[in-house]
């Protein structure tokens, strides 16, 4: 799978450098860009922790029927429910980059209306 990342520059990038690219810059934009913090709430890891159960479910059966394979030579080898390990990066960066961004635009909404400005973001319509 992450071989054609890096093809044509020398030796390809592997799933596994990916994800972890992925997690650190994730942790970069929430805690230095959006300055959200959410990894530093237990609120989060408290939500983290309903994801992770459900997308190890999902790659339990998806890679345990052998409807996902990974190319051995391109992962670390740990798997927890048969997906291997770099699939829990992933999903974490992608889960954190959409709650950080979420937060983000929702404090500069709320900022905006404080100061008595209107801004683009429209209120949610299941309120």
């Amino acid at each position: 799978m992450g071989g054609a990342a890096g093809r044509g520059r020398g030796a390809p990038v592997s799933y596994s450098v990916l994800a972890v690219v992925a997690v650190v810059a994730v942790l970069v934009v929430d805690l230095a860009v959006y300055r959200t913090r959410l990894v530093t709430r237990r609120v989060f890891w408290a939500a983290y922790a309903i994801v992770v159960t459900f997308q190890l479910l999902m790659n339990g059966v998806l890679t345990g029927l052998e409807v996902v394979v990974y190319d051995e030579a391109e992962i670390w080898g740990p798997r927890i429910a048969y997906a291997p390990v770099e699939d829990l990066l992933f999903g974490f960066a992608m889960v954190t980059l959409t709650l950080a961004s979420w937060a983000a635009v929702n404090r500069r909404a709320n900022t905006a209306a404080r100061r008595g400005r209107e801004t683009r973001t429209r209120r949610s319509s299941t309120r």
